[in-house]
């Protein structure tokens, strides 16, 4: 255990493990005393007791009735600025909550406690210079240009009402849907919903019993569902459905010519089409191959390490990951075995967000780069003419300091990255 004595503080800390330090603190008796008395003067000033004006009444009678609560408040004044004091005097950079225990307060000497923190962890950087990276290949085909086709030709489709036939997969169906529970009997709520058939994802009972019906045909049907059914609704039970077909339409695909181009707005002719095509694919491929190798400068570097994580700031990344991925999800809903899936790719994404960022912060320092308010000014009039919002709208979003600070984070990356990227071998 490593002790130090400073002229009002005792601080002795002692490494738990890689990432904690418990850090026991005992304040100077006298500043401890300046501080009761403090307290307890405050609270002499407001209580009222029988007999007594407000604010009149003897200290040792505020002290007995009260000492509970004056101690109290002495704790949390003194231990966040003692601790402070403490871990700054060691030099000790502190990441999450510290936890706080073994408290103990005796008038006549100092405050004492013990308090485990977490920090970051300590590790040497392999060599990062001259890494061998692979550049993926950014050609444009003429199957890219064929598939951009289809997809604009997808999303200029008109949706035409079926005539002659029944509901099959790649239509459109609107349903209503009203379920009684076989076993209680009792109605469930009555749906109207817009289905593309045979779509991945349906309720397969209902979608195959779609297939085939007409516009304002029924059929009636009874289906078993699993105690995890992500429908918490259908979940557990056996269902007799009432389906009706309200309406079916089908989309109807324009035919890849000169008229389909000029349909779109700016083109003479479908060559002119497929011009524009292969130059925005070119470089959007060129700017994705560039983002491959920067994630792969990083990754290289992170996988030569092996360091633990303070376990309180991998909780928070993780949840930070999972948030990030229910945003994507939406309202579906998933089963048991999914969400768990979630949480371990969650775990391992926020793992290796962690490594990568300290292994960042730690070749920054050991090449001596670092962020200016130059390089902020840049960035935010960037950001500013990108997103077309004037400039003083721009600055004030970055004024406060979390966000300066990320972006901070953000170029401080980019600069280690272009370090790294430009030492390296790329083939």
């Amino acid at each position: 255990m490593d002790e130090a004595a400073a002229e009002h503080l005792k601080v002795a800390v002692r490494d738990l493990d890689a990432v904690r330090r418990e850090v026991e603190v005992e304040g100077d008796a006298a500043e401890t005393a300046k501080e009761y008395d403090e307290v307890l003067s405050a609270y002499a000033r407001k209580v009222k007791l029988r007999g007594f004006r407000q604010g009149a009444a003897p200290r040792e009678m505020v002290k007995k009735m009260y000492g509970p609560e004056v101690e109290h408040d002495l704790v949390d004044r003194l231990i966040p600025r003692l601790l402070e004091e403490a871990l700054s005097g060691r030099r000790i950079p502190v990441v999450g909550v510290p936890a706080v225990s073994d408290v103990h307060f005796e008038e006549g000497r100092g405050l004492r406690f013990k308090a485990v923190v977490e920090v970051w962890p300590e590790f040497d950087l392999p060599p990062y210079t001259k890494l061998k990276l692979r550049r993926p290949e950014s050609a444009v085909t003429d199957e890219d240009i064929a598939q951009s086709l289809e997809d604009l030709r997808r999303k200029n489709a008109d949706y035409v009402p079926v005539e002659g036939r029944g509901a099959a997969a790649g239509d459109y169906a609107v349903v209503e849907l009203q379920g009684r529970d076989t076993k209680t009997r009792r109605l469930l709520p009555a749906e109207k919903a817009v289905l593309l058939v045979g779509r991945e994802g349906n309720d397969p009972e209902v979608d195959s019993h779609i297939q085939g019906l007409r516009p304002s045909e029924e059929r009636t049907f009874v289906a078993s569902y699993p105690e995890d059914h992500p429908v918490r609704k259908r979940a557990g039970k056996t269902i007799e459905f009432k389906l009706k077909l309200v309406s079916l339409k089908e989309m109807k695909y324009p035919e890849v010519n000169d008229d389909f181009a000029k349909h779109l707005g700016e083109f003479e002719d479908l060559a002119g089409l497929k011009d524009k095509i292969r130059r925005e694919l070119a470089a959007a491929r060129t700017k994705a191959a560039q983002r491959a190798v920067s994630e792969q400068a990083v990754q290289a570097v992170a996988d030569r390490v092996s360091f633990d994580l303070p376990p309180s700031v991998l909780e928070e990344e993780t949840e930070a990951v999972l948030r990030s991925f229910a945003a994507q999800i939406g309202k579906r809903a998933v089963t048991r075995e999914a969400a768990e899936a979630l949480k371990a790719q969650a775990l391992a994404q926020a793992r290796k967000n962690l490594k990568q960022h300290l292994v960042i912060r730690k070749i920054a320092r050991a090449e001596g780069l670092a962020v200016t308010e130059e390089d902020l000014d840049q960035e935010i009039r960037a950001i500013a003419q990108e997103s077309q919002v004037p400039l003083a709208r721009a600055m004030e979003t970055f004024r406060e300091e979390e966000r300066k600070d990320n972006l901070k984070a953000s170029l401080l990356a980019r600069k280690v990255v272009d370090f790294l990227v430009g030492q390296a071998i790329i083939e």
